[in-house]
């Protein structure tokens, strides 16, 4: 098998470069590997793609080595590759799909990592694009970008840039224009605070979206909230972090929930998602899960 690590040099605070290379070289287990260092999301995706495409005939692991941004690359590379699987070496700042499975540090231990289980997973395919994680807009899209525009400053970058963007989407972002529908089902009237699609559990580092996920049901988690005031928004904000928010009966007339195979999204002019950190911009946006379609390693435990 050929271990290929793809190393985002900019995950999480600093470079994880020489964290990987240092990882291998004490690894008990001799391997035949490679370092791919894209230069960006596009680069990733081709680099994987055209790999794949010259070594069909060759078994195929890759590593996401940094945070959910460059999992989401991984995964959107190896779909459709049936000799390829992937794993995670967790270096980023948020990591909140791994979280599904255990701690951080079992996905930073790399012969843990290399002696792992593979499970088949499912994956959202959303327009012409793919989410592993969570696909979710409004308040979490203003989240979002503004991550995306901090994320490397000093002091408010890395773990930090999540609580600012949150505070910033509290002021400015509470009400969205759109429409989602599951599965043909209409779930509101028009606005929106916020909804996730998941197979994933977590976003945003700390928030349990979607406790109920399966990842390899073949179904999405659809959690919709509708307008509410800051003050019930912060008082929701702590069960939402739990993970209870759906058990609680003070949310049911503020909170939708539903499975799906399917999701459709109607929004206006400038409305974008959020897939597992990267921005989608699109007037229409039309979810669906694949069922199983990726391999993914889970460590040793």
């Amino acid at each position: 098998m050929k271990h290929i690590f793809i190393v985002n040099t900019v995950a999480g605070e600093q470079s994880c470069l020489d964290e990987v290379k240092n990882a291998i070289a004490r690894a008990s287990e001799t391997i035949d590997y490679k370092i791919f260092t894209p230069s960006s999301a596009k680069d990733n995706i081709a680099q994987i793609k055209s790999y794949l495409e010259s070594h069909s005939d060759e078994e195929v692991r890759f590593y996401a080595c940094g945070g959910d941004g460059t999992i989401n690359k991984v995964a959107s590379g190896i779909y459709g590759f049936p000799n390829a699987n992937m794993t995670v070496l967790a270096y980023g700042s948020g990591n909140d799909y791994i979280k599904y499975y255990a701690d951080l540090q079992t996905f930073r231990n790399v012969e843990k990592v290399m002696q792992g289980t593979e499970k088949r997973v499912d994956i959202m395919k959303v327009n012409d694009r793919f989410a592993l994680n969570a696909t979710h807009f409004g308040l979490d899209s203003v989240v979002a970008k503004m991550m995306n525009k901090i994320r490397r400053f000093p002091i408010i970058g890395g773990a930090m840039c999540y609580p600012i963007a949150v505070f910033w989407a509290f002021l400015t972002g509470m009400r969205t224009k759109c429409t989602v529908y599951a599965d043909g089902e209409k779930l509101n009237d028009g606005n929106i605070c916020l909804c996730t699609v998941a197979n994933g559990r977590f976003v945003g580092g700390s928030y349990k979206c979607a406790p109920r996920s399966l990842n390899d049901d073949g179904l999405m988690e659809v959690c919709l909230i509708k307008p509410v005031s800051r003050l019930k928004f912060a008082i929701l904000k702590k069960y939402y972090t739990e993970g209870t928010h759906l058990d609680n009966p003070k949310f049911n007339k503020y909170i939708v929930y539903r499975q799906a195979k399917e999701v459709v999204i109607e929004g206006g002019k400038g409305f974008c998602v959020s897939l597992d950190g990267e921005i989608l911009e699109g007037e229409r946006i039309v979810v669906e899960n694949k069922q199983q379609a990726i391999r993914f390693v889970v460590p040793k435990s």
